[in-house]
Formats: structure tokens, C-alpha cells, sequence
């Protein structure tokens, strides 16, 4: 006996069971059975008993010796591997590449110190997937090294990927500190972590969509309008951009930075006035009320601003949110100076001294930033206070009005979409939001040496680079907002952004359209990890060569396709 596959003209092949016998010179066939129903395994399995073969159960034929997560490896290194970043990092393969290359996975899978990775990585795949299971702590060090000496070339090959002539790049800098004494590059300085240690600071450059391009690490220290002359130099001399825009926050692109702009061809800004500069243009005259009587933004000039287009901007909810809070911090000062009052009365034989109510005084507006708004009277022993209503008016004359500043011509850059560009800056915060955040923890900062610290920030930007790509491949399983980049070149510039439909759905139901879950990013990271990589052998012989097969995970591998 013996199975035949027949084939038919318009119809799905006929698996039959035939008994074959010779009659002189001709072999005549005697269909036994139709197993055209039966499934494609038990056939197989039928086939191979009728040729004599030996049958096992699967059980005692294959002994799974490990199981091990795989799916998040799949998809960080598969991202990585599309995006060419291991050409990026170097063009020829070496151990240091690899090396490299599975720390920045590591910082997405499971971000921590050097030494953990070099034993978290083990918890998943990542280390056998790039041949690095034998690396010590002392082998990602040696492979820092050679990152940093090559982070010039490599932010080269990246701004020619993402920036071209006339490109639009947004630039902010942020700080994370320091836990040690050793690193030079650790100093007290605007510690936007509020954590008490030395810090170290980096600016971070971006292409018009929030692309990382380069990062620099600067003296904890160090001022942020410092800072743009460096990244002025890299954008126009090492990446051979003859006209660049760059967009960055009034505290960055101050008028001494803007002058010294300015003074470069080709190079173009987008930045922010300050209240005083608003200020001096109401007191003359050019940003009035009635500007904002039918549009909430309009285009003004100025003598004090030669060459620059200036674009005065109303957002009433922003003035209503200004004034509740100018409240709120005016009355918790209000309450703090009336306890100080009522203690430099209470004191009857220990008195309050001039000097000590003026320290007691100057903590309260200090904390709460109100002491243009009040008027104090301190003496021995006496202490007076009230609110000076003028200086409040005239804050509130300002309350919702910003003003956008601009090289680039109008038949460049329209006014309303300025406005965007200056706005878009919120997506270097959320760069940084990524960094300091659960997602890939560049702190806190560990390394002794500078150029360690370098590295590592670096290295976390690479990884950032790769998280930013994999967000957009994934946002129908994110719970992101699928429609924001084409609606923000079409909403109002100045209201406040509202979400579309979709996402507003999406949040709602906890489902895409397709019925799949949303996740955020680290949830759908560790689902991933749900596929496993499993490691086979057949039978009991420990010489047998392993079979490795890869299962399934419960997020199901849309997320994985995507990629």
C-alpha cells in the first residue's frame, strides 16, 4: 500500500490510499481509501508508516533544554538592522560593532549600568543573536572607546541621511546628574532634575520632525546660550550645510546669540521674545488688544528688530491659565507673609531682628517667585506688607501673548506655520522625556571619565534614534495619535492642540480598529518578549545537534510585521 497525490484540473489534489499489484507487464492500482479529508500531519504520518519508518511521540523525540524571550530582540535588532545602523556605527563587522550594537538593544529591552547589562542581556537572546555572550564589563568599556572615537563620522552619516540644504533643525539642552566626584565634566549648575548632585549637561539636535541627528555634552555649569555656537559650527562646517534653520527657545537663542547668528550666511533662526522685549513693544505701540480682534495672531515690525519678521501671537486659554495660577501663587505668599507677621508679633521677649525677618520674607517670595508683585516693610521687630497692583496689572497686560521672532522670509516661511515650527520644540522635550524617563535611563551617570560620560550619552542617543523609528512603525498598536504630524500642519498654530478621533477612540476602548491591544512602548517591549526562542534536541543523545524554533507571543506578530 501506498499514498498517491492525484491531481485534478480545477480542483484541490486527491490524496488517495492505493494497493498496487502487477498483471504481466502492466501495474494495475486498487484505490483503497480517500484521504483527501484527513490533515496534511496525519497523512505525513501515515506516508512514513507505511514506508516502515519508525513513529515516536513528539514527547520522547524532542526534549526542549531552554526557553529563552526573543520577540523583543527580534524587533529591536530587525529596526535596527532596516535602518542600516550597523553600516552607520562602522562599514566593516568587527567585535566592537556587535558590542555596541547590543548595548544600545539593551538600553530599549533593559536599560541599566554596563555590568547589568553584561548579565541582563543573558535574560534574553540578545547576547547569543550577536555573538557577544563571552563580553565582560570591561569589553563594553574598550567598545565606548571606540563609539566616542567615532562619533563624528557616525553623526556625519546621519545628518546626511536626515538634514539637506535649507533644513529646518531643532535644538534644546537638557541636564542629568551625576553621582560621583571624579568626572570633570560633572559641576553644580541648573539642575532641571532638582536632585541636589552635580550635573552634566547636553544639547540635543534634531531634524523638523524630532529625528535625532547629534548630541553634545558640555560642563554642568555651562549656560545654555553657550551652547548654540558649537552646534552653529557642526551644522555649517561638519555637515557641509550651506543654509540651515534652527529653531530653539527664547532662553537659548537670547540676542547676543542671535547677533553673532546673524553675522553667519545662509543661517537662518526661530526663537521666541522675552516678556521684557514684549513689554517694550506694547509700551510702543506695536502689540495691541485690538491686533487680536479677528485673528489670534498677527505680523508686526519693529525698528528694534532690523531684518526680523515678528509674529505676536493671543491664546486665551493660555491668559486664563496665567491669571489662575498668578492667583494661586500670589495668595500661598500671602499666606506664608501673614504667619511671619503674626510671629514677629507673637515674639515678646526673644524679638525678631530686621535681618532675620528679611531672610524669613525673602525664602517665601523666592519659593514662590512673587516678589515683583509685593511691597515689604521690615524694621525691628515690625513687619509690613501689601500687593502692588500695578505691577500685577501690568503682568497681566501680557497674560496669553507671545511673540515669535524670524530670519526666514515670508515667502519661505509663512506666519502661521512660524508659529508651528517654534512649537514643534516639544519634540526635543519629549526626546528628553525618553532619555530621563523609563524608557532608556541615561541616568543616573556612573563613569569616572569624560569621555565615558560622552559616550554614554551618546550611546543612549543611538538608542533614541532607534526607539524613534519603532514608534512611528508601531503607532497603530501605541496609544499615539496616528493623525498628529498631518493635523499640525493644518490646526490653528496658536490654540491648543486638540486630539483627533481616532486617537480619542483608541484611548477610549483600549483597542485598535482591528481589535488588537494598545500599548504603550514598554508594554509592548515586554509582550514582545512573550516569543520565545526555544532550544531543542531530539532524543537522549546530548551529542544530537539542537533544533531552535521560535513560538508565538500573545501580542501576535502584527507588532513584529510592522517593523
Amino acid at each position: 500500500m501506498y499514498i498517491e497525490t492525484v491531481p485534478n484540473r480545477n480542483s484541490p489534489p486527491a490524496i488517495l490510499l492505493r494497493q498496487g499489484r502487477r498483471q504481466g507487464r502492466r501495474v494495475v492500482k486498487k484505490t483503497l481509501a480517500n484521504l483527501s479529508h484527513w490533515p496534511k500531519d496525519k497523512i505525513e504520518a501515515f506516508r512514513r508508516l507505511l514506508k516502515g519508518e519508525p513513529l515516536v511521540s513528539v514527547d520522547d523525540a524532542l526534549k526542549v533544554e531552554t526557553t529563552i524571550p526573543h520577540g523583543h530582540v527580534m524587533a529591536v535588532l530587525g529596526t535596527m538592522r532596516k535602518l542600516g545602523l550597523e553600516s552607520i556605527l562602522s562599514s566593516q563587522p568587527c567585535r566592537e560593532r556587535r558590542l555596541v550594537m547590543g548595548m544600545i538593544a539593551e538600553r530599549l529591552i533593559h536599560p541599566g549600568s554596563k555590568l547589568a547589562t553584561t548579565r541582563t542581556w543573558h535574560h534574553s537572546s540578545l547576547a547569543d543573536e550577536l555573538a557577544v555572550t563571552d563580553a565582560g564589563v570591561e569589553d563594553l568599556y574598550l567598545a565606548l572607546d571606540w563609539l566616542i572615537a567615532r562619533k563624528a563620522r557616525i553623526e556625519e552619516k546621519l545628518a546626511k541621511r536626515h538634514l539637506e540644504e535649507g533644513a529646518l533643525v531643532l535644538y534644546d539642552t537638557s541636564t542629568s546628574f551625576y553621582t560621583g566626584r571624579t568626572c570633570p565634566l560633572a559641576h553644580f549648575g541648573h539642575d532641571r532634575d532638582k536632585s541636589g548632585f552635580p550635573v552634566v549637561a547636553y544639547g540635543l539636535l534634531t531634524n523638523s520632525l524630532g529625528c535625532p541627528v547629534a548630541v553634545e555634552v558640555y560642563p554642568g555649569n555651562t549656560g545654555d546660550p553657550t551652547t548654540v555656537a558649537d552646534q552653529v559650527e557642526k551644522l555649517m562646517t561638519r555637515f557641509s550645510l550651506s543654509s540651515v534653520v534652527i529653531a530653539g527657545d527664547r532662553g537659548m537663542l537670547t540676542q547676543t546669540q542671535i547677533d553673532k547668528l546673524k553675522e553667519r550666511e545662509g543661517m537662518g533662526w526661530i526663537s521666541c521674545l522675552r516678556s521684557h522685549s514684549i513689554r517694550d513693544l506694547v509700551n510702543a505701540g506695536a502689540v495691541q488688544p485690538s491686533l487680536f480682534d479677528k485673528r489670534n495672531l498677527a505680523e508686526i515690525t519693529s525698528p528694534d528688530f532690523p531684518g526680523e519678521r515678528l509674529i505676536a501671537c493671543f491664546n486665551p486659554f493660555l491668559a486664563d491659565e496665567r491669571r489662575r495660577k498668578r492667583e494661586e501663587l500670589l495668595l500661598m505668599t500671602e499666606k506664608h507673609l501673614a504667619s511671619i507677621s503674626r510671629e514677629v508679633k507673637r515674639r515678646k521677649k526673644k524679638l525678631l531682628g530686621k535681618a532675620e525677618i528679611g531672610i524669613k520674607a525673602g525664602r517665601v517670595l523666592g519659593r514662590y517667585k512673587m516678589g515683583k508683585h509685593f511691597l515689604l516693610t521690615i524694621g525691628e521687630n515690625s513687619f509690613e506688607w501689601k500687593r502692588r497692583d500695578d505691577a500685577i496689572a501690568r503682568e497681566a497686560q501680557l497674560d496669553g501673548v507671545y511673540v515669535i521672532r524670524t530670519s526666514v522670509p515670508k515667502a519661505t516661511l509663512s506666519a502661521a506655520d512660524a508659529v508651528r515650527t517654534y512649537k514643534s520644540l516639544s519634540l526635543v522635550e519629549r526626546a528628553f522625556r525618553c532619555l530621563k524617563g523609563v524608557d532608556l535611563l541615561v541616568r543616573p551617570i556612573h563613569h569616572r571619565d569624560a569621555d565615558r560620560v560622552r559616550a554614554h550619552i551618546f550611546l543612549c542617543m543611538l538608542a533614541y534614534y532607534v526607539e524613534w523609528h519603532m514608534r512611528r512603525a508601531l503607532a497603530p498598536l501605541l496609544f499615539h495619535d496616528e493623525d498628529l504630524e498631518a493635523d499640525r500642519k493644518m490646526r490653528d498654530p496658536v490654540a491648543p492642540p486638540q486630539p483627533s478621533l481616532s486617537v480619542i477612540r483608541k484611548k477610549r476602548t483600549k483597542k485598535t480598529d482591528d481589535g488588537l491591544t494598545v500599548h504603550s512602548f514598554k508594554d509592548l517591549i515586554a509582550a514582545l518578549a512573550l516569543r520565545t526562542k526555544v532550544l531543542c534536541r531530539f532524543g537522549a543523545d546530548p551529542t544530537a545537534p539542537p533544533v531552535t524554533r521560535i513560538g508565538e507571543c500573545c501580542a501576535r506578530p502584527h507588532c513584529v510585521r510592522a517593523l
